[in-house]
C-alpha cells in the first residue's frame, strides 16, 4: 500500500523545520549568540517555534500514517495534512510577528491533533472483528 499523502506531508514538514531551523540561525548571527537564547526574546520565541513544531508534528504525522495504511490514501487526508503544514507556519511567524498567525496556527495544531486521533481511534475500533 503507498503512503504518498504521508510521505508527501512528511517531506513537507521537513521543510518547514528547516525553515523554522533557518531563522534560528539568521538570529544568531545577529545577536552573536552561538549557544542557547543569550537571553534574547527573538531567540526565545524563535527556538520555542521550532521546538513546538517538533512537539506536535511527530504525532500528526504518525496518525496521517496509521490512517493512510488503515483506509488508504485520500483528497480529505491530504487536506487536513496540508493545512496543519500551513498552520504550523502561520505559528512560526506568528511566535516572531503577528500574534493572531500565532492564534490561528494553534487553533489549527489542537483541531488537527484531536481530529487525527478520534478518527484513528474509531478506525481502529470499526476494524476489530
Amino acid at each position: 500500500m503507498s503512503l504518498s499523502v504521508s510521505l508527501a506531508a512528511t517531506g513537507l514538514a521537513g521543510l518547514v523545520n528547516f525553515w523554522l531551523a533557518l531563522r534560528i540561525g539568521r538570529l544568531r548571527g545577529k545577536h552573536k549568540v552561538s549557544i542557547g537564547d543569550g537571553g534574547n526574546p527573538q531567540m526565545i520565541a524563535a527556538m520555542r517555534a521550532q521546538a513546538n513544531f517538533i512537539e506536535y508534528t511527530p504525532f500528526v504525522l504518525l496518525l496521517t500514517a496509521f490512517i493512510e495504511l488503515t483506509q488508504g490514501s485520500s483528497l480529505l487526508l491530504a487536506m487536513i495534512a496540508g493545512i496543519y503544514l500551513l498552520g504550523r507556519v502561520a505559528h512560526g511567524v506568528g511566535m516572531t510577528g503577528n500574534i493572531r498567525w500565532r492564534m490561528i496556527g494553534t487553533l489549527t495544531t489542537m483541531l488537527t491533533l484531536v481530529g487525527l486521533s478520534i478518527y484513528a481511534i474509531v478506525l481502529a475500533f470499526l476494524s476489530l472483528n
